[in-house]
């Protein structure tokens, strides 16, 4: 809920407030006394809304009696100074809007139907890993038909290095600039790889190839996650499984399992994610990796967190540690590298930041705040993405334990390292700071923390 504190400038709505189906009914129909009568009812004051949209109290009290708002100069005003997508209220249409509206055209079915998409997959993803339909195989509609195009006549391991080396770049950008600076190359590369399957080679160059392929899907599917197309992403993670165990790739089949179960963590459902990565679990126990073995442990925990379950979050962050300590002189592919000793202390920061809120903040706020400082030390500027998810969690654990000053310096720090990167789930990761800086809008720096939230989430939207 938005407030407005007795002093200060006014809290800017939620951008969640303007997807609910009722506003977006009435923001569709121009119909601002509507809209202003939902602002009332989440607690934005007639104050507040003449404050942010430029007119006075008595216009707010009579557009709220009814009165209508035709003239396009002020519906902008309105729209902008509420921050509501203009595309919602017609005054524009962008490919950003269009992708916004689609996603939310009848949302109980898109519900339903999300659920479906998720027991088809974990079906589909159990059959590749187990090597038999377990859960009852079904390839679904995440898996596109394959692009047949001109092929090489023959290919060698240099063809398949070319693309290892074309992934690695491509990873390279998303960590640094996010999903949405190179998603579009990495779909490029893709369709010309692909072409590489059609072309003869010795049985090991094929092996390498799937492999090749399977993380470039992987990549192509962590892109379309990370600018908030959940479906391309299990696309491309359907596929990828695929390779990886075409490959004889275990590990990578591991991966894949953790990057997916990372996409429904991040969409608010711990108890799918933590099957994801339990099934990532098994692809891992066949593999001589102590290094992947932890990285599901870590994930396993962080969704037991999520569900308030400390005692078997806590068993798991034990595990991980165990099993990182052991794998510190293993090999380790590419996809893996970015599991170091800084991501490790950014899990931990991570598990206990969720603890924190759900479960106790004084206990874990003390063991939070030091690993992720830790984490945010270790990141360079080609971390971007990684640095602002840090920085967002160790303020929220500033604004839990009542240090709004310091969560305000911590967060215009995220905001700042969030700068350039193209990436939607930075705004998302954003909200339970939000939340809770509102909840403190009567100080005045967590008000002004809650608007440049806000502000921010609305630009990238």
């Amino acid at each position: 809920m938005n407030v407005i504190g007795s002093q200060g400038s006014p809290v800017t709505p939620d951008p969640d407030v303007w997807e609910q189906r009722e506003m977006r009914d009435a923001l569709a129909q121009r119909d601002i006394s509507t809209v202003y009568r939902l602002l009332r009812r989440v607690g934005v004051s007639q104050r507040q809304i003449a404050a942010l949209t430029g007119q006075s109290q008595s216009e707010v009290s009579e557009i709220l009696k009814g009165r209508q708002v035709m003239a396009y100069d002020v519906l902008a005003r309105i729209a902008d100074g509420l921050r509501i997508p203009r595309g919602y209220m017609g005054l524009a249409y962008d490919e950003v809007t269009r992708v916004r509206v689609a996603e939310r055209i009848g949302d109980s079915q898109a519900e339903e139907e999300e659920s479906v998409k998720r027991r088809r997959f974990l079906a589909h993803a159990a059959a590749v890993t187990m090597g038999a339909a377990v859960l009852g195989s079904d390839g679904g509609t995440w898996v596109p038909s394959p692009a047949h195009t001109p092929a090489p006549a023959r290919i060698g391991f240099t063809d398949v290095r070319q693309v290892e080396a074309a992934t690695r770049a491509l990873r390279a950008l998303d960590y640094q600039y996010g999903g949405g600076f190179c998603r579009d190359a990495v779909v490029a590369q893709l369709s010309w790889a692909q072409q590489l399957l059609q072309a003869s080679a010795q049985e090991r160059v094929k092996d390498r190839l799937y492999v090749a392929l399977a993380d470039l899907h992987g990549l192509a599917g962590w892109t379309a996650f990370d600018t908030g197309l959940l479906d391309s992403a299990r696309d491309h993670y359907g596929r990828a499984l695929e390779f990886a165990k075409q490959g004889g790739d275990n590990t990578l089949v591991a991966n894949l399992l953790y990057r997916m179960g990372r996409v429904y963590l991040h969409d608010d459902s711990p108890d799918d994610a933590l099957k994801m990565f339990q099934l990532g679990q098994i692809a891992a126990q066949e593999t001589a990796s102590d290094l992947t073995v932890s990285l599901l442990c870590m994930n396993e925990a962080w969704a037991y967190a999520m569900m308030g379950r400390e005692e078997q979050a806590m068993k798991l962050v034990g595990m991980a540690r165990d099993s990182y300590c052991k794998g510190q002189d293993e090999p380790v592919p590419i996809w893996l590298k970015f599991f170091d000793q800084n991501d490790f202390h950014a899990m931990v920061g991570t598990i206990h930041t969720a603890l924190a809120h759900n479960v106790d903040p004084g206990r874990h706020t003390r063991i939070a705040i030091p690993e992720l400082t830790k984490a945010i030390e270790g990141y360079g500027s080609a971390m971007a993405r990684s640095k602002a998810f840090n920085l967002t969690s160790l303020a929220l654990n500033h604004v839990l334990e009542n240090d709004v000053d310091r969560a305000l310096v911590v967060g215009q720090q995220a905001l700042e390292s969030s700068d350039g990167v193209k990436s939607k789930r930075i705004g998302d990761r954003m909200k339970p700071l939000h939340k809770e800086a509102v909840a403190r809008a009567t100080n005045p720096h967590a008000r002004d923390l809650a608007d440049r939230i806000a502000r921010f989430r609305f630009d990238a939207a």
